[in-house]
């Protein structure tokens, strides 16, 4: 019989992809990054239990290109400060990515709010640079600015990504098993990085609604370039009905959002649920 190409594989196909993945080179992006303050009370009302907002309301959008083997890939995300215990963090609202390989280990391994769009970063012969983050037709972040001098490279460093990681329920209410925090914790090494004068817009989309975070004063932008890599560990069980009411931040539509669990329920969906 011919090999059936979605019959079983064993442990040694998985192996191997491990070792694979285990002897990939550093892969470098070249991006833009821009943070502003926006207003307190808008960061705590995204962010859902258990993460509480950080000492400062910062918003971070970071739009790259990365040389990934054999096809290029855009890269972007807007998150916000957080904190959870004794951590601190950044919460992404919305992940866009051009490519759905890039979607499916984020989505279903970590929980990221990974979503296929289109992202951009050019630089000009004359300095300047453009960077946009862009769905269903709307570019919902753009920032714009001329590129300066070269900034001190900093020192490989450790930073903290907050996902939540949950399955709707089949039943049609709440989730199917206990929703999770990950903690995703990145090891970044930089090679160059140059600071940027402009400006960052925010543009209304009720698919991606970032422009209910408003640039309340420019913290900083920069252009770099950037490898990392990631490992998540699960950090807390979250409570269902604390986390129900945020799930449409993942989704476009709002027929694919669960309002919540029906009377009574505990907002998680079991065998034989209704």
């Amino acid at each position: 019989m011919a090999r059936v190409r979605y019959g079983p594989r064993g442990q040694e196909a998985a192996e191997r992809a491990r070792r694979a993945s285990a002897r990939l080179p550093d892969i470098w992006s070249t991006g833009l990054q821009a943070v502003w303050e926006t207003d307190p009370e808008v960061v705590a009302a995204v962010l859902p239990p258990p993460l509480e907002p950080a000492a400062r309301p910062l918003v971070r959008t970071a739009v790259s290109q990365v040389d990934l083997p054999g096809y290029p890939l855009g890269a972007g995300s807007v998150a916000v400060a957080a904190r959870h215990a004794d951590a601190d963090g950044w919460y992404p609202l919305v992940m866009p990515m051009t490519h759905e390989r890039a979607l499916i280990g984020g989505r279903e391994v970590f929980g990221e709010p990974k979503k296929l769009g289109e992202v951009g970063v050019e630089r000009g012969p004359d300095g300047t640079v453009r960077a946009k983050l862009a769905r269903h037709g709307i570019t919902f972040v753009e920032v714009t600015g001329t590129v300066g001098g070269a900034l001190p490279l900093p020192e490989p460093t450790a930073k903290l990504d907050f996902y939540f990681k949950f399955l709707p329920g089949v039943a049609g209410s709440g989730f199917d098993g206990e929703p999770v925090l990950v903690h995703c914790l990145r090891h970044e090494k930089v090679r160059r990085l140059e600071s940027v004068t402009g400006t960052v817009t925010l543009r209304d989309s009720p698919y991606d609604p970032v422009a209910d975070l408003p640039v309340r004063r420019l913290v900083e932008i920069t252009l770099g370039e950037k490898t990392s890599d990631q490992r998540g560990r699960v950090a807390a069980r979250v409570r269902p009905e604390e986390l129900l009411p945020y799930v449409h931040q993942r989704y476009d539509d709002a027929a694919q959002v669960l309002d919540g669990p029906p009377p009574g329920a505990d907002g998680i969906a079991g065998e034989g649920s209704v």
